[in-house]
């Protein structure tokens, strides 16, 4: 029998000449996750179809030079607010911020330098279910126009069971909007497009957004509409009823009571299924509507529109702008924690 292993190996160095290294996490089975410490970014993860062979399921790229090259986030953590904020603006405790606008008239995923262009601190640690790697940052006050300083901990761990668990924490000297995620594409098949992928949500609601996807405010049901995912349907069969494809926030159905299923993807030709668990109250399907061959990625694939699919788990985007949403802001003296769970298995 195999036995659990995590390597660490050097992969490439940053422009200032820092170093960046990937760790290795194998399990029992042979299934395999890579990530590095710049960005904390998850660069591949296999996983079997339903002959036993392994198959790399993630978007990404071989070289540290293509996280490097203005890619759209591929396996990051994304913080400090993952998602957008309306005109890169809010205010908190009677103080007014200004951040940086980087999408439309926007704020996105915590600015022009988030956490994904971070060079974490990293090391493995024990974990009685599976093996495990912690990246650690502090982002000090001001940083992209946040106030506080705000010490983070992401850590990976691959079970024997298939399962990809990111657990976060984080803790801040002032109050702090704070809305972390993994940015990972996925594809099942290991190429080609996600849009004969069959997906199941246990989300009865989501939550409409503008032009420039900010929320309208509202929460709608998904009931008569291409968001009713509650029953399996293929990602191509309705999306194109949905303006530039599928870029929405969908309520997990009993969110605020522990961990629970929020997704379910099966891919027929492999047999490879995945199931999202998140202690988050959504999540945002998105389809890689933004991707446009303009990224040449592992093997040289080129990525084009609806390459991979994300399920980001989250609070609400904007959440700073609407208060009867779940809370984002982090105060001194809590802890934010967030536990998502990816699990493979075959059918």
């Amino acid at each position: 029998m195999s036995v659990n292993t995590v390597e660490r190996a050097r992969f490439g160095g940053l422009p200032d000449g820092r170093e960046v290294y990937v760790y290795t996490l194998t399990n029992r089975n042979g299934m395999q996750a890579r990530i590095m410490n710049y960005g904390a970014t998850l660069i591949s993860l296999t996983a079997p179809d339903r002959n036993g062979v392994y198959r790399d399921v993630l978007l990404g790229f071989d070289t540290l030079e293509g996280y490097l090259t203005g890619q759209p986030y591929m396996g990051a953590v994304i913080g400090r607010v993952a998602n957008r904020i309306a005109g890169g603006h809010f205010t908190l405790a009677g103080d007014h911020f200004v951040l940086a606008v980087n999408n439309g008239p926007n704020h996105l995923h915590g600015g022009m330098s988030g956490f994904d262009k971070a060079l974490w601190r990293s090391r493995k640690v024990q974990r009685v279910k599976g093996v495990a790697v912690q990246f650690s940052y502090l982002s000090p006050d001001g940083e992209e126009g946040y106030p506080g300083d705000m010490d983070v901990r992401v850590v990976y761990t691959l079970t024997d069971a298939n399962c990809l668990h990111i657990s976060y924490s984080a803790e801040a000297n002032r109050p702090t909007p704070v809305n972390l995620t993994n940015h990972a594409y996925f594809n099942l098949a290991g190429s080609g497009d996600i849009l004969g992928h069959d997906i199941t949500f246990s989300s009865d609601s989501y939550t409409p957004s503008d032009s420039t996807l900010i929320p309208t405010g509202e929460v709608c049901s998904v009931a008569d509409s291409p968001m009713d995912f509650r029953t399996a349907m293929k990602i191509g069969e309705r999306i194109h009823d949905v303006p530039g494809g599928y870029d929405h926030n969908f309520l997990v159905r009993g969110y605020g009571s522990g961990i629970k299923l929020a997704a379910r993807v099966y891919h027929a030709a492999s047999g490879r299924v995945m199931e999202m668990r998140t202690t988050e109250p959504g999540f945002q399907f998105y389809t890689g509507n933004f991707l446009d061959g303009s990224h040449t990625g592992k093997q040289g694939q080129v990525y084009h529109k609806h390459s991979g699919f994300c399920l980001e788990a989250q609070h609400f985007p904007d959440s700073v702008h609407h208060p009867h949403f779940p809370n984002t802001i982090l105060t001194p003296g809590r802890v934010y924690r967030q536990r998502t769970v990816y699990c493979f298995s075959v059918h």
